[in-house]
């Protein structure tokens, strides 16, 4: 489902608080460089170091962020437009076309589909052309 291969360090996040600070070093001393105002937002786990993890996001922003901030990979954010469907089939009633650049949250997944949830809709939609996975 990423899109990208990881090595052992590397492994998707998602945000846990709709508030999270991303610091320019791995210590609470560390000045904020942004803030993240996204809960569930997929980043991108690229190094650690004692309680801290250092993350990339989709626009390759980067910092550090502290490991209570974060949690296992529930979510996504789609490339291209997708529909939603019903069922896990191409073949199943269309209930939504979701727009790249939104946040999908996960329920499961199975072989190339998604059970996914968003502010108005719950379905499938395939999981080719995403940014992020489930851990």
């Amino acid at each position: 489902m990423c899109i990208q291969s990881l090595n052992a360090e590397e492994k998707f996040l998602s945000l846990k608080k709709s508030k999270v600070n991303v610091r320019y070093g791995p210590s609470f001393d560390s000045e904020i460089k942004y803030i993240y105002k996204k809960i569930n937002l997929p980043v991108k786990q690229i190094d650690q170091k004692e309680n801290f993890r250092r993350i990339v996001d989709l626009k390759n922003n980067s910092g550090w962020i502290h490991v209570s901030q974060v949690k296992k990979s529930n979510s996504i954010i789609i490339l291209e437009d997708k529909i939603l469907f019903k069922k896990a089939s191409n073949f199943s009633k269309p209930i939504a076309r979701l727009e790249k650049g939104r946040l999908l949250v996960i329920k499961k997944c199975e072989n190339n589909w998604c059970n996914i949830t968003t502010e108005n809709y719950s379905g499938w939609v395939k999981n080719e052309n995403v940014w992020g996975a489930i851990n």
